[in-house]
């Protein structure tokens, strides 16, 4: 079917029209969903519905799935609110990754994605840097320095791993105490270590443990030759 001349006005402005939706509506949209369904739930058409328009408008803006996870990725790190550069460095690192690590506790079904897809939006690369302006306090550069922001972001990612994959994880919607529980029901005399965190885990807080592993972690740091 051939367009008449006005159609074919009105695909000039259309052409001609600022994008139907912002960047940071679109990480919003695709961040509530994965929040509150999971990873497999985002998609082309559950972004468009959530958005209220149609799959095809949005290959504007986005071009595959690749896309779509760096939307989740752009949207958590987007969150992370640096702490202005005060203290002595371990102190900077250490707030700087608490802030980080709470970030990502609050997103917990996009932590994978946080962790493996790569993104260079200014959100992510302003962190990167923060956490590598603090260790260059300490005075680590060069190969120091990228093997300390390595082992620290490392910590970060196995910490946030754990929480959500280790002995001690917990199912979409079940309570921490019934995990517990059920390790705690285990036969002691086989298991008798994983009783032992059980025990501990009833009267301990997730962020009073980050901050002691990260603290006893960046104590152990230093620069070759100290």
């Amino acid at each position: 079917m051939y367009l008449n001349r006005r159609d074919e006005r009105l695909s000039k402005q259309e052409m001609g029209r600022p994008p139907k939706f912002s960047r940071d509506q679109l990480q919003a949209a695709a961040l509530a969903i994965v929040d509150e369904q999971g990873l497999g739930a985002l998609t082309m058409r559950s972004l468009a519905a959530r958005l209220g328009t149609g799959p095809m408008t949005l290959y504007n803006h986005v071009a595959d799935r690749a896309d779509l996870d760096l939307l989740v990725v752009d949207a958590v790190l987007a969150e992370v609110t640096v702490p202005r550069r005060r203290g002595g460095w371990r102190a900077r690192l250490e707030a700087i990754a608490t802030e980080l690590w709470r970030v990502m506790r609050a997103h917990p079904a996009a932590v994978p994605l946080v962790l493996t897809r790569r993104s260079r939006s200014p959100a992510v690369l302003d962190v990167a840097e923060a956490l590598l302006d603090a260790l260059a306090r300490g005075g680590f550069a060069g190969r120091d320095l990228l093997v300390a922001f390595r082992s620290v972001t490392a910590f970060l990612a196995g910490f946030a791993q754990v929480e959500l994959a280790g002995p001690l994880a917990t199912t979409a919607g079940e309570p921490a105490g019934e995990v517990i529980a059920r390790v705690r029901a285990l036969p002691a005399e086989r298991y008798p270590h994983l009783h032992d965190i059980a025990a501990a885990a009833l009267r301990s807080d997730p962020e009073a443990e980050f901050r002691d592993g990260l603290r006893r972690f960046v104590a152990g740091l230093a620069p070759s030759g100290r």
